[in-house]
């Protein structure tokens, strides 16, 4: 099935999808809005587009589990979307994803301007691989 990822953040919001047979996740693209009914509106078009069978969106929890603040607002983008697309919704630990994001652009010697644009959707990669390898 053809999996959607969001990393929903503050300014930037990073998209990644997986292969029809669910083996690996890939980077998509990094959207720059803070508005949330205009990123939706660019969320539905990617979804329209792409044709998605299930989205799944990082919860970014405290460290000790729990949740706070930020997680309320990506079930918040999650109920948005809902209202807009008939595809199931899930939502996935995102806790260290974008410190391994940016450990793996550093690894391959990406930096500046470049990382800035990119570790959203690398994000929303490692969200996405561990929501499909959580589930074999």
């Amino acid at each position: 099935m053809k999996i959607m990822s969001v990393d929903y953040g503050d300014k930037r919001t990073g998209i990644a999808f997986c292969d029809i047979k669910e083996i690996i996740a890939s980077p998509y693209t990094v959207i720059n809005e803070s508005y949330q009914p205009k990123l939706v509106e660019k969320l539905v078009s990617i979804i329209n587009d792409e044709k998605p069978e299930k989205i799944v969106i990082g919860l970014p929890r405290n460290m000790d589990g729990s949740y706070g603040y930020r997680c309320e607002e990506c079930k918040s983008l999650g109920s948005e979307l809902e209202k807009k697309v008939n595809i199931p919704i899930a939502y996935q630990d995102e806790r260290l994803t974008t410190v391994m994001a940016h450990n793996a652009l550093s690894d391959n010697n990406v930096r500046g301007k470049k990382r800035k644009e990119t570790v959203d959707a690398v994000s929303a990669v490692m969200i996405l691989q561990s929501y499909i390898d959580s589930k074999k």
